[in-house]
């Protein structure tokens, strides 16, 4: 396949002036909205397609009271006016889809089970790259996020996964985006200062 680059509208909704949105309009996220974000953001790559990422979108009213004694209080009032929480997770298990999702590497499952280390680790590096996947294809959808840390993972993790095998990672409020709510939009570092070409 050969791709052409994105016009620059596209580029602009994807990157240049999309923002980190602190406020949303009260016009709720519908369950088909959600599914082609997974649409979307599932294609991804990670690494040996081990896709360990786990999602929860937090919606009701019933589980966004679970969710907020978990938040520190600079993301409460925030969090819970949100159409949608998205706890960004990871499966501490991931690989025990590999030999389905993965079938080029047979026993990739038990060597990753057998590194119990590396097995987190891959898990959190993947989940973080699909959690960004996840921003990319809301924004490609129209919809606004406003992805941040502040919450107490072992609270948070005690309250929706409690049995242990998915664990928290970030969060990402999704919405249409309120721009009341946006703070003076911050620099970026330049090429100098964050690149090399070696």
């Amino acid at each position: 396949m050969t791709a052409e680059a994105l016009s620059p509208q596209a580029l602009d909704q994807l990157f240049r002036t999309a923002r980190t949105f602190n406020k949303f309009s009260d016009r709720p996220v519908d369950e088909a909205t959600l599914r082609q974000l997974h649409e979307l953001w599932k294609w991804g790559p990670t690494a040996m397609n081990s896709q360990p990422a786990r999602v929860v979108f937090v919606q009701s009213a019933e589980a966004k009271e679970k969710l907020k004694p978990t938040l520190s209080a600079g993301n409460v009032d925030k969090t819970m006016a949100a159409p949608v929480t998205a706890i960004v997770a990871y499966d501490s298990r991931f690989y025990d889809q590999l030999a389905t999702q993965f079938p080029a590497a047979p026993g990739a499952g038990a060597r990753f089970e057998a590194d119990p280390q590396g097995a987190l680790q891959n898990a959190l590096r993947g989940s973080t790259l699909q959690g960004a996947y996840l921003i990319l294809a809301a924004r490609a959808l129209g919809l606004d996020c406003g992805p941040m840390g502040g919450f107490d993972a072992s609270k948070l993790d005690a309250a929706f996964f409690p049995d242990g095998q998915w664990r928290s990672n970030f969060l990402v409020n999704i919405g249409w985006g309120d721009p009341s709510g946006n703070r003076p939009r911050g620099p970026r570092l330049s090429f100098e200062d964050a690149v090399r070409i070696v």
